[in-house]
């Protein structure tokens, strides 16, 4: 969980850094990009350090055509961040953030979709929701 936690604080430090790289080389698209290629660099020297076997050619073939999605979804997170970051501000650019992840993981979970365990929808859950709702409401609002 404090992992978790720190990933999320993280996720500030990324938008703010990416920012960065946007103005200083003329457009989102530019800190979007390098966002990426640091990530797999680093992805790669961590694989060489730690020597990663490569996965053999039938476990690529076996992932669902849905799955390798996943890369879009991140890219589009990075971009979008990047570009509305400066125009929200970091707090409702986060807090919106979480609340559509907060209604997709109610949705996810309540489904067991992606292979996540089925947890029906509760009280708890829906009255979690509202108040982020209420929060993002405040937050906007000033």
């Amino acid at each position: 969980m404090l992992l978790a936690f720190l990933v999320g604080a993280g996720l500030v430090i990324q938008v703010g850094l990416n920012m960065t790289v946007s103005r200083a080389l003329g457009g989102a698209v530019y800190g979007t990009l390098t966002n990426f290629l640091v990530g797999t660099a680093a992805i790669a020297v961590f694989m060489l350090m730690t020597r990663q076997a490569w996965p053999a050619r039938e476990a690529f073939a076996g992932v669902p055509a849905w799955a390798w999605l996943g890369g879009l979804f991140g890219a589009l997170y990075v971009a979008v961040a990047t570009l509305a970051g400066p125009r929200l501000g970091a707090l409702l650019l986060l807090a919106l953030t979480v609340a559509g992840q907060m209604l997709a993981s109610v949705i996810v979970d309540h489904f067991g979709l992606l292979g996540f365990p089925q947890h029906p929808v509760s009280l708890g859950r829906v009255v979690g929701i509202v108040l982020l709702i209420i929060g993002i409401w405040l937050v906007a609002t000033r």
